[in-house]
């Protein structure tokens, strides 16, 4: 039977098919029977879902052997041309840009964790990216005055939040120069970018072959969401890499733990918590993977029930024991990083010098802790989506931003392959994915539905830079694409569907360059023509980022002064020394008949300047930005054609007075931190007591 069904294939597929790496009787050149396994493995349908020997459907079982273990020389070349490409369109964008809201915070507070091992700015991001950005900076000769009130008044809880703002301004903006400092600091960010996009390929290579690594290849180079946010000092895409490889490595450790394989999943895991306070839904998503496996077993699990009860104890113990090393190797770089911070914090325990001992030895768990609880007091903001506010988060954003958000060619792929899964699950063919894979294939699945459900749950809906993630797993599983079209029966569908797997991937490419450098504000095709600010908001469509282009506009309209309402915190003036913070919606008599620039965040969302653009404008940046003819003389506010009425005006961000004003002043003076800390601690104080107060009475 063996032979007489290895004869019907060699006469099935005599033909070679290089797009997809066949030749006869081979997968990318590698033997489609395991000589090493026996005739019976190596036939044997590779699933995920099963482990019985049965022969399954020819077609299915014909391409269920395991792609190579590494890809071949020329599609590493390919991939290393790709991530050339990936280069030039992320890096030169960022190139153009000036610092975003996040980074402001971000920058100083790397540089000043490397200069003084001290963590007391920004504590409500994990510091191993912002590290990786100080090094670099500290590598170029940046430069921090730490005797800067900002810096001093910021080993208080609430001065701390208050000064990473200013401390960061200046970092960026005055004791260094603006361009260089945003170079340096974002050159660790796109080398981990792209170090991401190699993962995603030598990933893709072993589930889907040669092939399969350069189509989840192409289909992350090409993303918007990462040629945007990749290169930028934020913590959105480090972590997800890091998660990405702690799902596999859970998958790998399950299949066989060995000590080895233990520790690779307890250091990606520990990349993932020191990145961002996210990754701790992987504690929910262990729990998850093993009761996955207890309702539905994958290959290589013992049938016997005594065996498995085994089987299962020692991975748990594995799980536990990985995790216990990620959260040692996760406290001794706070531990490292904090060592030359004073421990205030933790005053209460006294000041004799064993106090003192177990105050530095307690000071990490202070600060992780204290960053864990800013996170949970901001992390409720309004949402906009498609013209609509909403006051809380709501669960269709995401589905929503990813889609308007993608490129076209990505959307059609992932609806490709959607429909070829679900070909293959009504014809009840098994799975593609090899046996050794299983495990691992599971835990990217499980990490998957797990990440998207809490996002659609979650009550921060703000930008597509939260969904991470959820993207970057969808241009891995199409890995599996040219194996699932490499199974079609009739060859002229399977090659009509490889040219379409062609085209669509060359289109994704092709959109890319196009929409260069202004990836921030893309929409694609599905926006029906509407301008970005009407579907969408935040770091969707502008994050402060288009500041040089709008000091190119200015310096080409030969403006002397102009007002601009920024989205961000950081003074406009150190990119366009023309500029001024200006608010649409209470424009000053004597701003009649000037031009004045508005960020697109603020024309429907942050503010309510509708009634700005029915006047002469110009988009700067494809509409991150708008420069505005202002009318003379200006309509009364709450008139037809003048701005909002005081009652129907917006506060940026929900603060009143205007925030922004608040920070740009303080970093202009800084003398007057320490009263800005002292109210904003009053405050504080006095809404605690107030939350105590009935609990006293009852």
């Amino acid at each position: 039977s063996l032979l007489k069904f290895w004869h019907l294939y060699r006469i099935r597929y005599n033909s070679p098919l290089p797009l997809l790496g066949f030749q006869a009787g081979k997968w990318e050149g590698y033997p489609l029977v395991h000589q090493s396994e026996g005739p019976a493995v190596g036939l044997n349908l590779l699933n995920d879902d099963s482990s019985s020997g049965d022969l399954p459907n020819r077609d299915w079982q014909s391409h269920a052997s395991a792609p190579p273990q590494h890809p071949s020389w020329w599609a590493a070349v390919i991939a290393v041309a790709l991530l050339v490409v990936m280069t030039v369109l992320a890096g030169g964008a960022a190139r153009h840009e000036s610092v975003v809201i996040d980074e402001v915070a971000h920058i100083g507070a790397g540089l000043s964790y490397v200069q003084k091992l001290d963590l007391r700015l920004n504590p409500e991001h994990p510091p191993l990216l912002k590290v990786l950005s100080g090094i670099s900076l500290a590598l170029h000769g940046a430069k921090a005055d730490y005797s800067h009130v900002s810096w001093k008044v910021s080993d208080k809880f609430f001065p701390a939040y208050i000064g990473q703002w200013v401390f960061g301004q200046w970092a960026v903006g005055n004791w260094n120069n603006a361009a260089s400092v945003l170079w340096w600091a974002r050159l660790p960010m796109l080398g981990l970018t792209l170090l991401f996009g190699w993962v995603i390929f030598r990933l893709g290579v072993r589930l889907g072959g040669n092939w399969g690594g350069l189509l989840a290849l192409v289909a992350y180079v090409t993303t918007p969401m990462l040629l945007v946010f990749g290169p930028l000092v934020l913590t959105d895409v480090g972590v997800t890499l890091f998660a990405v490889l702690t799902l596999w490595s859970m998958g790998e450790m399950w299949r066989n733990p060995s000590r080895k394989n233990i520790g690779i999943f307890a250091l990606c895991f520990a990349g993932a918590l020191l990145s961002k306070f996210s990754a701790l839904v992987i504690f929910v998503i262990l729990p998850i993977f093993g009761w996955s496996l207890r309702w539905r077993a994958v290959a290589g699990m013992p049938a016997d029930v005594s065996e498995l009860k085994a089987w299962r104890k020692l991975r748990a113990r594995s799980a536990r024991r990985g995790i216990l090393w990620a959260l040692g190797i996760v406290y001794v770089f706070y531990f490292v990083f904090s060592i030359r911070q004073p421990t205030n914090a933790l005053y209460f325990l006294g000041g004799n010098i064993v106090s003192l001992f177990f105050r530095r030895l307690l000071l990490p768990f202070a600060i992780f802790f204290r960053g864990l609880f800013w996170v949970v007091i901001t992390g409720k903001r309004p949402t906009f989506i498609l013209g609509h506010h909403y006051t809380h988060g709501v669960w269709f954003y995401f589905p929503v931003d990813f889609v308007l958000k993608s490129v076209p060619g990505f959307l059609l792929l992932l609806l490709l392959a959607l429909c070829l899964w679900a070909w293959k699950k009504s014809a009840n063919r098994a799975s593609i994915v090899p046996a050794d894979l299983a495990f691992r294939w599971r835990a990217l699945w499980v990490g998957f539905w797990t990440f998207t459900v809490v996002c659609l749950v979650s009550r921060l809906t703000i930008s597509i830079r939260h969904f991470s993630f959820s993207i970057v797993l969808l241009t891995l599983f199409l890995a599996v694409l040219p194996r699932m079209i490499a199974s079609v029966r009739s060859s002229l569908l399977a090659v009509g569907l490889k040219a379409a797997a062609v085209i669509l991937a060359i289109s994704c490419l092709y959109t890319a360059v196009q929409a260069y450098p202004y990836y921030f504000p893309y929409i694609n095709a599905l926006g029906f023509g509407h301008p970005a600010y009407e579907l969408l908001s935040d770091s969707n469509v502008d994050w402060n980022q288009a500041l040089p282009q709008a000091e190119a506009w200015v310096r080409q309209h030969g403006i002397q002064r102009i007002g601009i309402d920024e989205y961000g915190f950081f003074d406009p003036a150190i990119t366009v020394p023309q500029a001024h913070l200006w608010d649409c919606q209470r424009p000053a008599p004597g701003d009649a008949g000037n031009w004045e620039i508005i960020s697109a965040d603020m024309i429907l969302d942050s503010h309510n300047c509708a009634w700005i653009l029915q006047y002469e404008h110009e988009p700067i940046a494809k509409g991150s930005m708008y420069a505005v003819h202002l009318p003379d003389p200006i309509p009364p506010a709450g008139t037809a054609g003048g701005p909002p009425s005081p009652k129907d005006a917006y506060d940026f961000l929900g603060f009143s007075p205007d925030i922004r004003v608040l920070f740009i002043r303080m970093s202009q003076h800084p003398d007057e931190l320490i009263n800005a800390a002292a109210t904003f601690q009053a405050q504080y104080d006095n809404a605690k007591a107030k939350r105590k107060a009935p609990s006293a009475g009852r």
